[in-house]
């Protein structure tokens, strides 16, 4: 359980606190968005005809860890491990319409995917992504350019799924080159995933937070969602 939550998991905790999805052992915690998402709610997305695709994430304990530096320059980010079958892939380069990400670490992963095609195109080593690499590098290709890179590289290696670990940080300034909108819940002050959200909607995260506050919402693991569009 999030050390937030001042409690040991209860076995109620094994259901509730976990994605209708999750498959795979690796976690040491919920991707927290997913767990707004119900099979029923799932189902009527796919009759709207919202696609969806899945890929591997192993959340870190860093992503409950505080920025407690002066400057975020000073702040080391967790690294997190992910994998994403060759097919997702495809559908990531060939999707038409805007890409919506379900939790943060599934934007950290998209936007490390985009990373990684671009140091492959550049030669590079790609499957790690540095914390600051997307600060220290002027790519420009757009994120369909750079996953059909990622793919033509994972095939030379004779993979059917593109495997990487990350340690991205993504700040105000930064530039998201994969979705266009982000379900997240609401997250404490002083953490990573709040400068992300700012980097994600600009100043209007203050306008937002307002809202929540002023209206009670829930905040952290167990608390409401919200769907950010890019600024």
């Amino acid at each position: 359980m999030p050390p937030y939550l001042e409690r040991e998991s209860e076995e109620i905790d094994t259901e509730r606190y976990q994605t209708v999805y999750s498959r795979e052992q690796g976690s040491v915690a919920a991707p927290t968005a997913g767990l707004h998402f119900t099979p029923e709610v799932m189902g009527q997305l796919q009759r709207k005809g919202v696609a969806l695709t899945n890929l591997t994430l192993h959340v870190g304990a860093g992503t409950f860890r505080p920025v407690k530096s002066e400057t975020i320059a000073d702040h080391e980010m967790h690294t997190e491990n992910f994998r994403v079958p060759l097919e997702t892939l495809r559908q990531l380069k060939n999707h038409k319409g805007p890409k919506v990400a379900v939790g943060t670490t599934t934007l950290r992963t998209l936007e490390s995917l985009y990373w990684a095609g671009v140091l492959a195109n550049q030669g590079k080593p790609f499957h790690h992504i540095e914390q600051w690499t997307p600060y220290n590098n002027a790519a420009v290709i757009s994120f369909e350019e750079a996953v059909a890179h990622l793919i033509e590289a994972t095939k030379k290696e004779g993979r059917t799924y593109f495997e990487g670990s990350t340690a991205i940080i993504i700040v105000p300034g930064y530039e998201v080159q994969s979705i266009k909108a982000l379900v997240t819940n609401f997250h404490q002050p002083g953490s990573t995933l709040l400068l992300l959200v700012a980097a994600i909607v600009g100043d209007n995260w203050k306008k937002i937070y307002n809202h929540a506050l002023n209206n009670d919402y829930r905040f952290l693991s167990y608390g409401d969602s919200s769907l950010l569009w890019k600024a």
